[in-house]
Parts: structure tokens; C-alpha cells; sequence
């Protein structure tokens, strides 16, 4: 495989001229850039990804952090990241962190790991990162975005879905559906986002006139496994529900395994709905009810707007993409009585 010495050779120059022509900047005569070419040309010589990351300062690539490496929620995203990177010819860096209750250290291990790397610029994903945290971040690496999180002041580097007002859409649709009775299977306490669309959920219930404080709930970790138990929990206290919401699609999937293997019917005897509306959710029996994140959107945006700032290009950003409920079989319609 040619080498840019022997370009150089090829072509009579020195290796600093022939670099100039490849790079495509830097003082050559009409004559050098003429033998310059004949001799790539003459020798098939293509530059390597790591020339011409030297040559332009840069090294193609960006850096991503993800909370989890785990369950159906974060891959999707992460092809959505994947196939804007290769669609504007660059390649990106993962870092994954290791659990729930180390997320905080593992976003800040992984942002230094990242930046180390020579990432052009990094996204991360996640809800435990503090605005001190945030800031040490910028100062290293200012070409910065965040995913599912919005820190005041630096609202420019964040890219966030509306949690509240999916809560409370949640809390809409199954009203109207008649439900009076309901249920929480909730998050982890810790989750910002999860705080968000609880808040949204229940104030919208309030104006209804339920009081929400009273509803019965479990406690889970957004896992297939702990909307199981959430539901195991919730029966075994003999709670009087119609309607169980829970917190993501994960934990809907868990908790509608439990009731039918409890023997319960979903929906006629008792309805659940998820949050996020993950691939799997409409593959369930029954196909799960669900406020659809538009994650994917979001996450191609917050790239286009870190390209846009790392490579000066002009690509398309939205940061105002609504969520919607995806009405499936899981949530039956009854009369409320």
C-alpha cells in the first residue's frame, strides 16, 4: 500500500508539499499539485483516516456516554446516533456506565475517558450529572451536549423531552378512559426525569379530583424485573386499582407478565400503561399502551447540533418535539361508574 513518501517521491517533491496538496490548504505551485495528483492517482494512494485527522486537527470522531449498557431502552438511540455520525462520515466512541446507583461517577469517569480519547466532541445521556459537574466537563471539552436532562443556564447544550407534560398526557388518556381506580409502579427516587412525569401525572390527576397521595404504588428501578415485583407488591396489598401506570415500558412489559401469570386478564380485568414507547412495547400480548418519547428525534438533533458546532456544518435541529400516547390493547375502556 502507497504511503505518502512514496507520493512524494512519485512526484519530485518534498514530503511537506505533497502533504499541502492532500491537505488542500497551504502555499504549492500549479505544477507540484499537478505531479502531486499524477502520482496519487498513478499510485492508488488513499489517505488514511488518522492523516487526515492530523492534517485537519481533528479526529472524525465523537465521543458517547451511556448510563447503561443494558434492557432495550438505550440502543435504539444509540443507532440513531450511529447512523447520523456515518451519514455525515464520522465515528463515534462509547462509554458505558456500570449501574443506577454509580451513574453520577460513571458519567464523570466516562466524560474524562472520552475527552481523553481526542473525541471532537461529546454527547451524554443521563440524569445524575450536577450543573458543577457539567461545568468541569465544558471547560474540557465545550463542545458538549447532554441528552434527557435540562440544567438551567446551559439549556444551549441541552436537548430534553418534556417529562411533565408526558405525565400529565398519561394521566389524560387514562381519565378519559374512564379509569378512576389507579395504580403507580414509580422509578428510581433518584431519577430527575422520573420526578418530572410523576409531577406531570399527578398534578393532572389533582385537577381531576383524585387525590394522588392516595394511590397505591410501588417502587422500582425501571427494570423488566422490578415491575414484576411492583405488581406482585401491589396485589398482595390487595390494592383496588382499574389502571396501573407505570413509569417506563420496561417495567409496564415486567408488570403485565406477573398479572397474566397470576391468572388476571390485562385489560379487561386490570389495564397497564408504559412510558417511552420502546420497539418491544407494541410486540407484547397485549401490545402495551404507552406515551411515546420521541427519543430517537431528540437524540439525532442533539447530535446534528454537536456536528454543527464541531465541523461548522449547517445540519437541521429541533429541540421542541412533542410526545404522543400510542393507544394498544393493554388499556381497556370502561364506564367509571
Amino acid at each position: 500500500m502507497a504511503t505518502i513518501k512514496d507520493v512524494a517521491k512519485r512526484a519530485g517533491v518534498g514530503l511537506g508539499t505533497a502533504s499541502r496538496v492532500i491537505a488542500g490548504n497551504g502555499p504549492v505551485s500549479e505544477a507540484a499539485v499537478r505531479r502531486v495528483r499524477k502520482a496519487i492517482e498513478e499510485l492508488k494512494f488513499r489517505p488514511s483516516h488518522a492523516a487526515r485527522a492530523l492534517q485537519k486537527g481533528q479526529s472524525q470522531t465523537i465521543g458517547v456516554f451511556v448510563p447503561l449498557i443494558r434492557g432495550s431502552f438505550y440502543t435504539p438511540i444509540l443507532h440513531a446516533i450511529y447512523t447520523a455520525l456515518r451519514a455525515s462520515g464520522r465515528q463515534m466512541v462509547v462509554d458505558f456506565g456500570q449501574s443506577p446507583e454509580t451513574e453520577r461517577q460513571d458519567a464523570l469517569a466516562g466524560a474524562e475517558f472520552l475527552a481523553d480519547r481526542g473525541c471532537d466532541g461529546l454527547i451524554m445521556m443521563g440524569t445524575a450529572l450536577r450543573p458543577a459537574d457539567l461545568a468541569g466537563i465544558i471547560e474540557r471539552q465545550p463542545r458538549f451536549v447532554l441528552l434527557n436532562r435540562n440544567i438551567p443556564g446551559r439549556q444551549e447544550h441541552c436537548f430534553n423531552p418534556d417529562h411533565r407534560a408526558a405525565g400529565a398526557a398519561a394521566a389524560r388518556a387514562l381519565y378519559e378512559a374512564g379509569h378512576r381506580r389507579l395504580a403507580i409502579i414509580d422509578g428510581p427516587k433518584t431519577a430527575n426525569d422520573n420526578t418530572l412525569r410523576m409531577r406531570g401525572f399527578q398534578e393532572t390527576l389533582g385537577r381531576y379530583g383524585i387525590d394522588a397521595e392516595r394511590i397505591p404504588r410501588a417502587r422500582g428501578d425501571f427494570s423488566p424485573e422490578s415491575g414484576r415485583a411492583g405488581a406482585r407488591e401491589l396485589l398482595e396489598r390487595g390494592a383496588p386499582f382499574t389502571a396501573l401506570f407505570c413509569a417506563n415500558d420496561e417495567m409496564a412489559i415486567g408488570a403485565i407478565s406477573y398479572l397474566r401469570e397470576a391468572g388476571i386478564d390485562v385489560p379487561r380485568e386490570r389495564s397497564v400503561m408504559g412510558y417511552d414507547g420502546i420497539d418491544l412495547s407494541g410486540l407484547i400480548v397485549p401490545p402495551l399502551t404507552t406515551v411515546l418519547i420521541p427519543w430517537r428525534e431528540l437524540a439525532t438533533s442533539a447530535l446534528h447540533h454537536l456536528l454543527n458546532l464541531c465541523y461548522g456544518s449547517a445540519l437541521p435541529v429541533r429541540r421542541d418535539i412533542p410526545c404522543q400516547v400510542l393507544w394498544r390493547a393493554s388499556v381497556a375502556r370502561i364506564d367509571p361508574g
